[in-house]
C-alpha cells in the first residue's frame, strides 16, 4: 500500500510517499480501505514540526480525519462489518464522558499515525458509520472540524431554537457551526475579511455578514445588529487576539467556545467575569457527540461544504491551498 509520512516534519515539502505491506487487523480491529482525508489548521503546525504535547513521533503518517470501507475484521469484532462505510475517531479512545488526560495520547496524526494511507488500521470501537446521503469526500470533514463545532453548541449548555451564534471566519469549524445553527432553528452572524466569503456563509443560512476590514471594531457591530444584547455562543477560532472582542460580542451570561490558536496576544479576564462569560475551552469530541451529530446530519440532511478535492498524489498541494487560507469549508484529498 502507498501511504504519507514525515521522516522528519520541518515543512510542508518534507512530506514523503512511501510503500509498506498491507496491515492486517487483529483481534478487536478492522482494517479500513481508506476513501478520503480532510486537513484541519493542526495538521499545518504538525507539517512544521509543532507538536501540541511533547515531540512527535518519527515518521508520522499525518492527519487525523478520514472515511473509507471496512474490508477485513479481526476476531472478536461486533461494532462494523465489511463494507461499511465508516470514520475515524480524531481521538480514538474517547468513546464517551469527560475528557481525561490520556484521551489525548490517541489522537490521530500527532500522538499515534494518521489517515493518509490506503489502508489504516483501526480498533473496532475507534470508528463511526457515515449517514447514508454523505459521500466519502464528505465524511472525512467530519471527525475533527464537525465534531469540535457539535461540541461547541450542544456539549456545555445546549444551543436553542431562536439563539444567536457567533462564527469567526469561514473555515472548517464555523462552516460546520453554521450548518449545525441553522439546522437549530439559530441565528448566524459570520465575520470575514472577504465579501465573497461572506456571501457564501449567507448562502449557507447566516442571517449577518460583517467585513471585519471594513469594521475592526466588529464586537460593536454585533452588539448593534442583537440590539445591544450580545450573542448566546461564539464560536472562538481566533484565539487570544480575538478573544476580547469575542467577549464583547456576547450577551451577559453567553457562553464563548475557544477552538482556535491562530493569534497572539494576552487575555484579560476582567471583562469575561464582569459580564458573567462562560468561557470554554473545546478539543474536539468523544464518539458520543460523533454519533449525535451524525443523527442530526442525517435527519436534516446536511451536506459538509469542501472547497476543494485533490488527488492523492497531489496531497502537499492539498497543504498549501489550506496554508493560503483562501477556502471556504473544508479542504480534502481523495485516496485510490
Amino acid at each position: 500500500m502507498k501511504f504519507y509520512c514525515f521522516p522528519k516534519a520541518d515543512g510542508i515539502d518534507t512530506l514523503e510517499l512511501r510503500e509498506a505491506p498491507t496491515p492486517k487487523p487483529g483481534r478487536g480491529q478492522i482494517l479500513v480501505r481508506m476513501k478520503a482525508a480532510s486537513l484541519n489548521y493542526r495538521d499545518l503546525n504538525v507539517a512544521a514540526g509543532r507538536a501540541a504535547r511533547g515531540t512527535l513521533p518519527p515518521n508520522l503518517v499525518p492527519l487525523s480525519d478520514g472515511a473509507g470501507e471496512v474490508v477485513e475484521i479481526g476476531p472478536d469484532v461486533t461494532r462494523v462489518k465489511p463494507g461499511d462505510r465508516v470514520a475515524g475517531l480524531f481521538m480514538q479512545n474517547w468513546l464517551g464522558g469527560e475528557i481525561e488526560a490520556f484521551h489525548a495520547d490517541s489522537s490521530r496524526g500527532g500522538a499515534i499515525d494518521g489517515v493518509l494511507a490506503e489502508y489504516v488500521v483501526f480498533d473496532q470501537d475507534g470508528v463511526v458509520t457515515l449517514p447514508e446521503h454523505l459521500s466519502y469526500e464528505e465524511g472525512a470533514t467530519l471527525p475533527c472540524a464537525g465534531v469540535t463545532a457539535w461540541n461547541a453548541l450542544y456539549a456545555g449548555r445546549p444551543l436553542r431554537a431562536g439563539e444567536t451564534v457567533l462564527i469567526l471566519g469561514t473555515g472548517g469549524v464555523s462552516i460546520f457551526a453554521l450548518q449545525l445553527a441553522r439546522a437549530a432553528g439559530a441565528r448566524v452572524i459570520a465575520t470575514s475579511s472577504s465579501d465573497a466569503k461572506l456571501a457564501q456563509a449567507a448562502a449557507l443560512g447566516a442571517t449577518d455578514g460583517i467585513n471585519y476590514r471594513a469594521f475592526p471594531e466588529w464586537q460593536i457591530k454585533v452588539q448593534e445588529l442583537t440590539n445591544g444584547r450580545g450573542v448566546d455562543h461564539v464560536v472562538e477560532v481566533g484565539g487570544a487576539g480575538t478573544l476580547a472582542r469575542s467577549v464583547e460580542a456576547a450577551r451577559i451570561g453567553g457562553q464563548v467556545h475557544l477552538i482556535g490558536v491562530l493569534t497572539g496576544g494576552e487575555i484579560n479576564p476582567t471583562p469575561i467575569l464582569r459580564r458573567n462569560i462562560q468561557l470554554r475551552g473545546i478539543y474536539v469530541g468523544s464518539r458520543q457527540m460523533f454519533d449525535a451529530m451524525n443523527q442530526s446530519i442525517a435527519l436534516n440532511g446536511i451536506r459538509p461544504v469542501i472547497d476543494r478535492v485533490f488527488a492523492f498524489e497531489d496531497a502537499k498541494d492539498a497543504y498549501r491551498h489550506l496554508k493560503g487560507q483562501t477556502h471556504v469549508g473544508k479542504v480534502v484529498i481523495r485516496i485510490g
